[in-house]
């Protein structure tokens, strides 16, 4: 590092300013083992403010002049102050109170104090055997040649024959307890890094969406050109090595089978009595899926902000096009009065235009067969068959359409005439189309053509090909008002 760089961070790096600041070591023993230790998430103010009071009430120890005297939530309130940078002060979707979680700075100083101490243990097989894996990793994945890559393939399944020959044998060497507790010092700082490289890719995104917002409230020009580069910036952090390193390791994290692999490893190892296992680090695999889980959220805020701002920006432009609209009825109503030289009077608040395309084309009536038979005064007629005439229940068809939008928010009339199959045929099928209820939309999508069986009243089975129609919930028609 340059001299300039030096001085830079001295000046800025909030991570220096705690290791300078005169309750540095309250900061780092409190915050470090309320976030760092236990890879606890964000907490309420509540939550912390008891936490702080506890331990401030154990430092003090009841002297005259306790060591801090500041209250818990003064102390929290300086902390997350822009000048210090150590703790995130945020408000949660629906929640009135402010909560708190730890900043990439604070992990970053907590984790230089931490290996300042001196170990009573010290281990380098483990990180030596990491080297070597990850140098094999890397010269035989970058192989291109077949051959090579065979023979190594080759190489490593004759160790493999070789292990499993001794074992066979009888001949099992189990690791001692050095060896134990050399890989699990390895396993448990690699973990803990973890947790730390999440809070600082979480705090990147977070990054670009304080930048997103501050280029939506300060942006004049086109929409279209914001949302480009608002996009390059997200493709960029999420096409960059540390976003497809994030992405494959949270994948990796929701695969079922790797997770209860990882949880049955680490309750084996916490089993082992030689090490001494950390009891916190039981379920660090879900510490982990919290933390990324809280990246990706931070992601989807980004999206809910462009979504956001695609949403305003096509409410201005309708209110601009309502604005022209007013502005054009009060030039008409201005010049009322005083028509200008050319134009015409109509009998109308407004000209009815119908093009020639809209009329309807000349059809046939079809000829109808009328049966002039006179009926003698003394036949008998049954006047029941007047009555028997097919009815369709409309209020049956809306409880169908209902109970079916229960579970979905639309639903396609071929599925909702699978459910309840039509008893009165093509009647009942049209009068499906015809619902006119406040709760109950009828779609018709006349590009698409499906076909529908059904059984007509005389028993016949017939298919119908009409256009693709959906059943929906009536969304109420809200109107945004100008502030």
């Amino acid at each position: 590092m340059q001299h300039d760089e030096i001085a830079y961070l001295r000046a800025n790096s909030a991570a220096w300013r705690l290791l300078r600041a005169d309750h540095a070591a309250l900061v780092l023993s409190f915050l470090g083992e309320v976030y760092v230790d236990s890879g606890s998430g964000p907490l309420s103010e509540t939550a912390l403010v008891a936490l702080l009071d506890d331990a401030l009430h154990a430092l003090r120890g009841g002297g005259e002049e306790p060591p801090y005297p500041r209250s818990p939530r003064d102390y929290l309130d300086t902390w997350a102050a822009p000048e210090a940078g150590w703790l995130r002060k945020f408000y949660p979707p629906a929640s009135d109170e402010p909560h708190y979680d730890a900043t990439p700075a604070l992990e970053k100083a907590h984790a230089w104090v931490a290996g300042l101490q001196a170990r009573a243990f010290v281990g380098t097989e483990s990180r030596l055997h990491t080297v070597v894996d990850l140098l094999r990793q890397m010269v035989h994945g970058a192989e291109t040649d077949p051959d090579t890559r065979l023979a190594e393939l080759l190489r490593r399944r004759a160790e493999i024959d070789a292990e499993i020959d001794e074992v066979e044998a009888g001949d099992v060497r189990p690791m001692d307890g050095a060896a134990l507790r050399d890989r699990y010092q390895l396993f448990a700082s690699t973990a803990r890094d973890l947790l730390s490289d999440f809070r600082e890719v979480e705090d990147n995104f977070r990054a670009l969406d304080r930048a997103a917002r501050e280029r939506i409230a300060g942006w004049s020009g086109a929409k279209g050109e914001l949302l480009e580069e608002l996009l390059t910036d997200r493709t960029s952090i999420a096409g960059s090595d540390q976003g497809r390193s994030f992405q494959a390791f949270y994948d990796f994290l929701l695969s079922r089978r790797r997770q209860d692999e990882l949880s049955e490893l680490l309750g084996r190892v916490q089993e082992l009595s030689a090490i001494g296992a950390d009891r916190r680090l039981r379920h660090v695999d879900h510490d982990w899926l919290d933390a990324a889980e809280r990246t990706q959220s931070t992601v989807r805020q980004l999206s809910e902000q462009l979504r956001r701002f695609l949403d305003d920006q096509v409410w201005l432009e309708n209110r601009r096009v309502m604005d022209l609209l007013r502005s054009i009825e009060s030039h008409a109503l201005r010049v009322r009065d005083e028509p200008p030289g050319r134009g015409m009077e109509i009998d109308a608040t407004s000209p009815e235009i119908r093009l020639s395309m809209e009329r309807p084309l000349y059809a046939l009536r079809a000829e109808s067969s009328v049966d002039s038979t006179v009926v003698e005064d003394d036949q008998t007629v049954d006047p029941s068959a007047l009555f028997d005439q097919v009815y369709v229940d409309q209020a049956r068809l809306a409880d169908a359409a209902r109970s079916a939008l229960r579970r979905h928010g639309q639903v396609a009339l071929t599925d909702l005439l699978q459910q309840h199959p039509p008893t009165h045929g093509l009647a009942e099928i049209v009068g499906y189309l015809a619902l006119a209820e406040e709760d109950l939309a009828v779609v018709i999508d006349e590009s698409t053509t499906v076909r529908v069986p059904y059984v007509d009243s005389d028993g016949a089975g017939r298919t119908l090909r009409m256009p693709h129609v959906t059943i929906a919930r009536r969304t109420p028609l809200t109107h945004r008002t100008s502030p």
